[in-house]
């Protein structure tokens, strides 16, 4: 089935865009105009996050049940490659790679093997802890993944928001079909800092006056703080855990305030989960959906001691997740698991098979990440559940 148009022109590589002038990038602008308005049907997106260590064998594998159930884009959660070591699906394939060689091709490796397979499809990024391990660092992220960063529809919602801002950032934000997609920076314990808190209230701010806009779906790499794996999520340094707070709080009050749908999707921990923040630490006015998505190929955690209160829960497996969005705005999420074969020849013809075995019966680590442990304020109204 051909594509429609504006899928086609966010796909095309920018050196190919500018050959058409400024006609074209009009009907781009648009074209991302149009996806803000409310959708008439159903329709679908793909989220998933953590594809270090077995990314190659497996994310080939969620990009055909991506592009299977018809999802309008597909949405990476970070941490591509692990950086700090070699990726065993890279080791087993490039035995003799020195250190070197690894950096310099890691990222390139991630592309090839994990974004190529979705074709033509749309893929939005938002970078992972381990994008930042040295020697990678957010400049060489943006320079890295420019392409994907600043493609039409967020280049355009971008000068929409501020005619002046011309800088390209890791954390950007679309609006398609009224849901006002927010991808996050929170790769590295300075984050969020004060630019980007900024920015993100001006986003909601928008997001609150737009009658188009129906639903706010806000994705990062680690979890808000006080989630059910808070042993692993921005708990785990002081700015993280301030400003994670913030923005929850936000959140809360936008939906308070608006009565429009909040959903937070996050990965970092290597499991899925769902009801992520209904904790002791949040009252039941203000859980907010959300989801732990980090399935995608990295070495798997045991999940956490307490999450009851979940009623998708599962570790061990790969996969990704699939939003259906209702004419009304609000969005159901399910989880779809990617099996051992699910994956496709060109893989298989290219790994070792004891290399592709190993990623789906031995990539697991015995790490539990801890529960919340609630500051009192808000802890003491849930105290007799």
């Amino acid at each position: 089935m051909t594509k429609p148009l504006f899928a086609r022109l966010v796909a095309t590589p920018k050196p190919i865009l500018s050959v058409f002038g400024v006609g074209l990038l009009l009907s781009i602008c648009t074209a991302g105009q149009a996806q803000s308005q409310p959708s008439t049907g159903t329709w679908k997106f793909a989220v998933s996050g953590d594809s270090r260590n077995c990314g190659d064998i497996v994310m080939p594998a969620i990009a055909q049940g991506v592009l299977h159930d018809g999802a309008a884009f597909y949405w990476h959660l970070g941490d591509y490659r692990a950086i700090q070591f070699f990726d065993e699906d890279y080791k087993s394939t490039h035995p003799q790679a020195t250190i070197a060689n690894y950096f310099a091709d890691a990222w390139p490796d991630f592309i090839q093997h994990q974004l190529k397979p979705f074709g033509n499809l749309p893929i939005f990024l938002a970078p992972g802890n381990h994008e930042m391990v040295p020697p990678m660092d957010r400049p060489k992220y943006i320079a890295q993944f420019a392409d994907w960063l600043d493609q039409p529809v967020l280049e355009a919602q971008r000068l929409a928001d501020n005619p002046a801002d011309h800088q390209l950032k890791p954390y950007n934000h679309w609006i398609e079909r009224g849901v006002d997609f927010i991808s996050m920076d929170n790769a590295s314990p300075d984050m969020f800092d004060a630019p980007q808190m900024k920015w993100f209230t001006g986003v909601l701010a928008r997001a609150a006056k737009d009658p188009a806009v129906r639903s706010i779906v806000v994705g990062m790499h680690a979890t808000l703080p006080e989630g059910l794996s808070t042993g692993h999520s921005m708990n785990d340094s002081a700015q993280q855990q301030a400003t994670g707070r913030q923005v929850y709080a936000q959140l809360v009050d936008f939906r308070r305030s608006t009565g429009k749908n909040v959903y937070v999707l996050a990965s970092h921990s290597h499991f899925v989960l769902n009801n992520v923040y209904d904790t002791k630490c949040n009252t039941k006015d203000t859980v907010l959906p959300g989801w732990i998505i980090g399935s995608a190929g990295a070495v798997r955690y045991r999940l956490p001691l307490d999450h009851a209160v979940a009623t998708v829960a599962f570790t061990d497996v790969y996969g990704y997740l699939i939003g259906t969005v209702a004419p009304d705005g609000a969005i159901t999420f399910e989880f779809k698991q990617v099996n051992e074969s699910d994956v496709p020849a060109s893989v298989t013809n290219e790994f070792p098979q004891k290399q592709v075995d190993w990623c789906f019966a031995e990539n697991k680590s015995n790490f539990v990440p801890a529960g919340p442990v609630c500051p009192c304020t808000s802890c003491a109204q849930r105290s007799g559940e």
